[in-house]
């Protein structure tokens, strides 16, 4: 009989020890996609932020705003992806601010300041 109390209890403990497992690791995977929602949006910011500054540096004749943002409009295909939607905050010559929200919560946000040289500066708020 005291086999049989020991089997139970073996079984008992390892059924405990995969149930945590299983639990550290929904955690884990939790925290990994918020941080992959993160990374895709700031991804998607900064190649925004290499169109707007190559319009920019473009001449007018060539579709181009001649040394300024201003008349920069995101392209309808990088408006929106899997991890976000992307938004103009503003435009001058000198600076574009744009703006990503994510998709998997609607609070999360960055927004990427583009200067005069193509330098890009990320800020994000709520992940």
């Amino acid at each position: 009989m005291q086999w049989v109390n020991s089997s139970f209890y073996s079984s008992s403990s390892a059924l405990s020890i995969v149930g945590i497992a299983i639990a550290v690791g929904i955690s884990q995977f939790g925290a990994h996609s918020t941080q992959a929602n993160k990374d895709g949006v700031t991804s998607s910011l900064v190649n925004l932020g290499a169109n707007a500054y190559q319009y920019r540096i473009r001449p007018t004749t060539m579709g181009g705003g001649s040394n300024s943002y201003s008349g920069y409009t995101i392209p309808s295909k990088m408006a929106s992806d899997d991890n976000g939607t992307y938004t103009l905050t503003s435009t001058s010559a000198t600076t574009c601010v744009l703006k990503g929200t994510s998709s998997v919560d609607g609070s999360w946000s960055a927004t990427c300041t583009v200067d005069s040289v193509g330098k890009t500066t990320i800020a994000s708020t709520g992940w």
